[in-house]
């Protein structure tokens, strides 16, 4: 564990997880850092890629179309759904390369360094893994897997902030990975700037390896239904576009990812 997550933990008191099932807890953490509106909570779903697969859902797939999260989640009896990245004007394609098995949402590779990889073809590879493309070989692991997601790094290798400070902010959906190889779905209505809710993140006790960005404002979405558990995070402000903490509605999203218990 590197210096910095040793210095992390020793000052912040440890999460109050809820355990769902086997693999599967549920966590709300109070930033210490106050946002300008709402709650300041920032909403953790953690999950062992071994008992979980990881799903991706596209409206661009042919007889799809977009879904609210819970709408998502129920038509393709997904435990939880969170966005799958940011989407261009037709309101369908990735922005970065998006790939699911035979189905391809975006074959172009753009300048973001992050990809998340699923599915894996063999047992050489984690079964998740956020990929970062300046310290990973991608011409080798693209070749291991059958799913990706690729979007913004925010987090990289050496567990270094990557996202310079900016005045803009906005209620953020992001996915991440533990040091103990757990992916993150992660939430926060309350917004933020980038670059601040990354050190919050990083000075939480999640024990961050790497993290990517997946959506902001109202489109971010996080839903969860399982075993007696229920759990709806929706997103609001976004600077320059809505800047009021007023939405209570999903917004229908095109591509998301999901999980389902092995």
């Amino acid at each position: 564990m590197s210096a910095l997550l040793l210095h992390a933990q020793d000052k912040t008191k440890l999460l109050d997880w809820i355990k769902i099932d086997d693999g599967l807890h549920l966590a709300t953490y109070p930033s210490p850092k106050k946002s300008i509106m709402g709650d300041h909570i920032i909403t953790v779903l953690k999950i062992d890629p071994t008992k979980y697969d990881f799903n991706l859902f596209s409206a661009k797939e042919s007889g799809e179309h977009t879904r609210i999260a819970s709408q998502w989640a129920v038509d393709k009896q997904q435990i939880a759904v969170i966005n799958a990245g940011m989407y261009q004007m037709d309101h369908a394609t990735n922005l970065g390369y998006m790939q699911d098995y035979d189905f391809i949402n975006n074959n172009n590779i753009n300048k973001d360094n992050t990809v998340l990889a699923c599915n894996r073809k063999d047992t050489t590879v984690p079964e998740f893994q956020i990929i970062d493309r300046t310290c990973q070989d991608w011409e080798t692991l693209k070749n291991k897997y059958n799913t990706f997601s690729q979007s913004i790094r925010m987090v990289d290798c050496n567990q270094k902030n990557r996202w310079s400070q900016q005045n803009k902010r906005w209620s953020m959906v992001v996915i991440g990975k533990d040091i103990d190889g757990n992916a993150l779905f992660i939430i926060s209505r309350s917004p933020y700037t980038v670059h601040d809710f990354v050190d919050i993140l990083l000075q939480s006790p999640l024990k961050l390896y790497n993290l990517m960005y997946l959506e902001g404002g109202p489109e971010a979405s996080f839903y969860l239904n399982y075993k007696g558990v229920k759990k709806a995070v929706i997103g609001s402000y976004e600077t320059g576009f809505n800047e009021y903490d007023d939405n209570d509605q999903f917004w229908k999203i095109p591509n998301v990812i999901g999980i389902s218990k092995k």
